[in-house]
């Protein structure tokens, strides 16, 4: 019989009558859930619940019963307000305008011709990996009952705006605060997840013991053979003040990154046996007691009025109300990781903590376990500095120190692998086009890094050696004989080009190679993919090599789409919707913005801190920094992903031209600006009925796709190069607003 009634309750269940849709984000919304919540407890996709709210798609048994009585109890939760008394909505999300515009692209005056010819085979992309997990949502903007937003301890419920706190009991109060002193001298601690807590501590040392026994901070491990995240306390500008630190640094002190060691703050935490690091007490000071065990006792100090949120990176984040700013902070630690430093420091701490250098081992005949080497982690120690390749290293390296004081090394004695900036003179034909049309591509070098093989540990030296494009290294090898007027942009398929409107791939200024020159892996296996033999003469290789950027990259990847889909662009949009669901994207939520910019840095940045140069220090060239102790000093995957970044974007500019007959007018970094006849990329791009061209350019916000960088007139380009005298003038680097200074063209 019970069987029977189930059944009935299922027939019924699937007839439920739902709320319309703006009352179910309107229920959800008024409990502080997000779509991501939703989504997990309901076993559904997040885009299915968003699909839900907006009336695109109905729900269908069984979910429908599980949503319908969710959407039930929100009702008797919060009734809906009479409509002579209804506020706006707290969370807008209005759908983006589709903007009607061309798919196909204006066909060129002179196609290039497409023959075939045997030629090597083209090597294999590398296999997509898994996703990682899906990145903690935003919450709604609204605030939660204070039954749910509070704990032990705490004083009230903020203004919600940051995200939850995540599950471990011992980081219930999530993984920062904000620490703020009124006028009253009350300190409070805001938290993520909208609260805030009473601080009853009067010193600084009496703080950093709160926050390890009572205040509940910290974040779980990203990794298993990992450790938890140490908490986090961003001290305002009153919190400064009650505790005794300058509010700003003196000039002096900035110039030392560092408040003097005679300091009274200082003298405290000495007398009450806590330590600093290396570095001091500086803009992301870390407190610290030596490890008993397996327990640590370290907390970290954020200070944004001593310039630990770089401007650059973080925006006016620095800036905010303590509320408003651990909501900020706590976003980009959930999604990313807590802060560790800039978002240069953070990134490296990424890579680190989802490939620990060490992990336990199996138990020994007593049963004891130890620390061992952790495989596919960079390990402990970095790269003997006498081991290095000298073609890898910077100047000034140990490694080069026999070298003449005034030698310049050249190309074949030096990996230089950077990304391209190139421009050149438009033609008479792109002259009588209307519009120059800027492509950024979407988190370049995080792209750059997804299914790459990097060494992961000290390199071997091979004489003469036999090119494989999937053995990671830098080779020595003459490339100038590689012909961009014929190519190979298809298996069996070659393409006649106009090279002298194409940068060379094999450069940072887009100039052909003249001769021999050190080159990473996917540089050489990118004229071998063009249709034209590799001889290296010598190179130095990483047998031991993995796919070690893969959960960095994914972590990264998760984060920037999550983010990207609470500021209203999803990745699933079609090229229009897209375009329309950009403009103005930033504007929806402003401090959502400055995470995504965050977020960016930290793939770009984490990359370029990986050949770190010296920074002051009292350091001569011969001498070893500062940086060089670290593992994840690798100057080799650096080069690896940069090349590859510049390689990715150069074949989808080949592939462009051999279908479209379209040239790139200029190249910055991640920017490509062509000329066109219409003022949106879908007036030159060549779609076909919603499709892209295979590896050419393709709009969306995932990484590796582009975005629209902005647009300005032909008559503007040339206008500004005749100013100048500057016919090769990288517009490129202006195309986002038209502006340019003296400054910007290096006068």
């Amino acid at each position: 019989m019970s069987e029977l009634f189930d059944a009935v309750d299922a027939l019924l269940a699937s007839r439920a009558v739902l709320p319309p849709p703006a009352e179910r984000k309107r229920l959800r919304a008024a409990h502080g859930l997000t779509i991501d919540e939703v989504a997990t407890a309901l076993k559904v996709r997040r885009a299915t619940v968003s699909g839900w709210e907006s009336g695109k798609t109905e729900p269908r048994p069984p979910e429908r019963d599980a949503y319908a009585r969710l959407l039930d109890k929100l009702a008797e939760l919060y009734p809906a307000v009479p409509a002579d008394t209804a506020t706006p909505d707290p969370d807008p999300d209005p759908a983006p305008a589709v903007v009607p515009a061309p798919f196909a692209a204006p066909a060129p005056a002179e196609a290039p011709t497409l023959s075939t010819g045997p030629a090597p085979e083209t090597p294999q992309a590398p296999a997509p990996v898994a996703a990682a997990p899906a990145a903690a949502p935003r919450p709604a903007r609204t605030t939660r009952p204070s039954s749910t937003s509070r704990r032990p301890g705490a004083k009230k419920a903020a203004p919600a705006g940051t995200p939850a706190p995540g599950g471990d009991p011992r980081f219930e109060n999530g993984p920062l605060a904000v620490v703020d002193a009124g006028e009253d001298g009350q300190v409070v601690a805001y938290c993520t997840g909208g609260l805030v807590l009473d601080v009853p501590a009067k010193s600084l040392p009496s703080l950093v013991d709160w926050t390890l026994k009572e205040a509940r901070l910290g974040q779980s491990k990203l990794s298993g053979p990992g450790r938890s995240a140490d908490p986090l306390l961003v001290l305002t500008e009153a919190a400064c003040e009650r505790y005794g630190l300058p509010v700003v640094l003196s000039e002096e002190e900035r110039s030392a990154g560092r408040i003097p060691e005679g300091h009274k703050v200082v003298k405290q935490l000495v007398r009450t046996e806590w330590k600093l690091t290396q570095r001091g007490f500086g803009p992301w000071a870390r407190i610290y007691r030596p490890a008993t065990g397996s327990e640590r006792a370290c907390v970290q100090l954020c200070i944004p009025s001593w310039g630990a949120l770089d401007p650059r990176h973080w925006g006016s984040v620095g800036q905010l109300p303590p509320a408003e700013l651990a909501r900020v902070l706590g976003v980009y630690a959930s999604r990313v990781m807590t802060p560790r430093g800039s978002t240069a420091v953070t990134g490296l701490e990424l890579m680190t903590a989802l490939h620990p250098p060490t992990r336990a081992s199996e138990p020994d005949a007593q049963g004891k376990r130890h620390s061992e080497h952790n495989p596919g982690s960079l390990g402990k120690d970095p790269i003997d500095l006498m081991a290095w390749p000298p073609c890898e290293v910077p100047d000034g390296h140990p490694a080069l120190k026999d070298l003449p004081k005034f030698h310049v090394r050249g190309p074949n004695e030096q990996l230089f692998e950077e990304s391209m900036v190139w421009a050149r003179p438009m033609t008479d034909a792109e002259c009588t086009l209307r519009y120059l049309v800027g492509l950024d591509v979407n988190m370049a070098f995080g792209a750059g890094a997804n299914g790459l093989a990097v060494g992961l540990g000290a390199p071997t030296h091979v004489k003469a050696p036999v090119f494989d494009p999937k053995l990671p290294g830098s080779w020595l090898v003459d490339l100038s004989h590689v012909d961009l007027s014929r190519v190979k942009v298809a298996k069996d398929t070659w393409a006649d080009l106009d090279s002298s409107l194409l940068p060379s791939p094999f450069t940072p200024k887009g100039e052909h190679p003249t001769g021999p020159a050190w080159y990473a892996t996917p540089t050489v296996a990118y004229a071998q993919e063009l249709g034209y033999d590799v001889a290296p003469l010598e190179a130095w290789v990483q047998y031991d090599n993995g796919r070690y950027l893969d959960g960095w990259y994914q972590r990264l990847r998760d984060a920037h789409l999550a983010t990207m889909a609470d500021l209203g662009v999803d990745a699933d949009l079609s090229p229009e919707d897209f375009l329309a669901a950009m403009d103005g994207y930033k504007d929806r939520d402003p401090e959502l913005a400055l995470v995504l910019s965050a977020i960016k840095a930290t793939a770009k940045g984490s990359i370029g801190k990986m050949r770190e140069r010296p920074r002051g220090e009292n350091w001569r060239p011969g001498e070893p920094w500062r940086a060089l102790s670290r593992p994840t000093w690798r100057p080799d995957i650096r080069a690896a992903v940069i090349s590859r970044t510049r390689i990715n974007l150069h074949r989808k500019i080949v592939k462009h031209a051999a279908f479209t007959g379209q040239y790139p007018i200029a190249v910055n970094h991640d920017c490509v600006v062509y000329a066109s006849n219409g003022p949106s990329p879908l007036d030159f791009l060549p779609y076909r009925q919603g499709k892209p061209l295979p590896g050419g350019f393709k709009l969306g916000i995932n990484p590796g796709l582009v975005k629209h960088e902005g647009t300005q007139t032909v008559l503007w380009g040339e206008q500004v190069r005749e100013k100048f005298n500057a016919p090769e003038l990288n517009l490129a680097r202006f195309i986002k607003d038209g502006e340019i200074t003296n400054a910007d063209n290096g006068e």
